[in-house]
């Protein structure tokens, strides 16, 4: 089983700065892929930031590209999501998704708890 916890949600002012932070822990695993989701109440859950498993390549929604960035930490099981320029439609909790592959090549997925970010004057 692996254990997946984020951390550094919070409520910020418009134009203010978080940064979250995911790490994965528990079984020995191989990771695939790490990946920041959001949901907002009453709408669909929506991926955000995806980044691979050597941290060279990073994919973005429209919506956030240019103000977030997805980055690997030095070990591995760890990935932060920098979000600069927030903005009220911003507000949402925030999932961490850990992709891993499993020994027969199939791929799993794990979810964190969720973190809340709030953005309002």
């Amino acid at each position: 089983q692996v254990q997946v916890v984020e951390s550094g949600g919070g409520s910020v002012q418009p134009g203010g700065s978080l940064r979250l932070s995911c790490a994965a822990s528990g079984s020995r695993f191989t990771i695939n892929t790490m990946g920041w989701y959001r949901q907002a109440p009453g709408k669909e859950q929506e991926l955000l930031a995806r980044i691979s498993s050597s941290g060279s390549s990073t994919d973005y929604v429209d919506s956030v590209k240019g103000r977030f960035t997805i980055s690997r930490g030095n070990a591995k099981n760890t990935v932060y999501l920098q979000m600069n320029s927030l903005k009220p439609e911003d507000t949402a909790v925030y999932y961490c998704n850990v992709q891993i592959e499993l020994s027969n090549g199939v791929l799993y997925e794990y979810w964190g708890q969720g973190t809340q970010v709030t953005v309002s004057s």
